[in-house]
């Protein structure tokens, strides 16, 4: 009996003690308020997170680009030496060449004055003649007369642009991104430029080829689609371009872009060492970049 009584004790002992743990109203606005504060603060700390992230700009460093002079010859004639008056047929005999055609563009530099003049004749009676001056002419490569180095090959000689497109709006989207123009050398004495080659008309305009210092690359293959795209957006803005030479014009701003994508691709490697860089086009953010699909060096130079 005694047992029995004393487990009736503890019973009714253990019942007032959960009796008096029970939550009150108190406590359980309490828990609550403190609930909400935590998952307020948390959704305050992650929409601070993504404000900073907004206003931090976390860029990769740019590889620094280094801005060489290369030897050119300019408008003096091609030959072994360093001489004002050109050579004659003899000395240019180990000049001459055939070229190779390709379906990328070439890059080379700045319209010159001769060859305007060469161009020209295109339109003109063909002639032969045997006569060439006593001269040896200039042994510096082609390019922008200069005396810098000669060690590098110069991005006219080394770069190739692969464009891929849809047609001929988004082509002409490409081109007016990177601030590119269009034009047709030869036949008159000016140089005619499109550009916003977007619009239905394109605008034009025309100018000296002695004024011109971009670079400028053609394409060698006359007859792929993509030089046709470049004649018919010519065409568009009444310039016309039979028996003219088609070329695109480069903004110093579009070649730097170049510069850095090749040095950046080319991780440290030394300038004198870059033998051939093959350019894409591709959509990024809102509109284009240029990326390397392909790079091939020469063996590293001993000094």
């Amino acid at each position: 009996m005694s047992t029995t009584t004393e487990s009736t004790r503890r019973e009714s002992a253990e019942a007032r003690a959960l009796k008096t743990m029970r939550t009150g109203a108190y406590d359980s606005v309490a828990s609550l308020l403190i609930a909400l504060l935590f998952i307020v603060g948390l959704a305050v700390g992650g929409l601070f997170i993504i404000w900073l992230t907004n206003r931090l700009m976390f860029s990769q460093k740019p590889v620094p680009v280094e801005l060489v002079e290369y030897a050119g010859r300019g408008d003096h004639a091609a030959g072994y030496a360093r001489d004002m008056e050109p050579p004659g047929p003899e000395e240019l005999e180990e000049e001459m060449y055939e070229p190779q055609v390709e379906a990328t563009l070439e890059a080379v530099t700045d319209v010159v004055t001769t060859q305007a003049a060469a161009l020209d004749s295109i339109a003109t009676a063909a002639e032969a003649t045997v006569k060439g001056g006593g001269g040896m002419g200039d042994s510096r490569g082609p390019g922008p007369e200069g005396e810098g180095r000669s060690d590098i090959i110069p991005p006219w000689e080394r770069w190739e642009i692969r464009y891929t497109t849809s047609g001929l709006s988004p082509y002409a989207r490409q081109l007016d991104f990177f601030k590119i123009e269009l034009a047709a050398a030869g036949g008159t004495p000016l140089v005619d430029y499109a550009f916003n080659l977007a619009k239905t008309k394109p605008d034009r305009r025309s100018g000296k080829p002695d004024d011109e210092k971009r670079m400028y690359m053609s394409w060698q293959n006359a007859g792929g689609p993509l030089a046709a795209f470049d004649r018919q957006l010519l065409a568009r803005a009444g310039i016309q371009t039979q028996r003219r030479l088609v070329l695109q014009f480069y903004p110093r701003e579009t070649e730097l872009k170049l510069l850095r994508s090749e040095a950046e691709h080319a991780k440290g490697r030394d300038a004198r060492e870059f033998l051939k860089t093959i350019f894409g086009v591709r959509p990024a953010g809102g509109g284009y970049e240029f990326f390397v699909i392909d790079q091939f060096f020469r063996p590293r130079p001993m000094i």
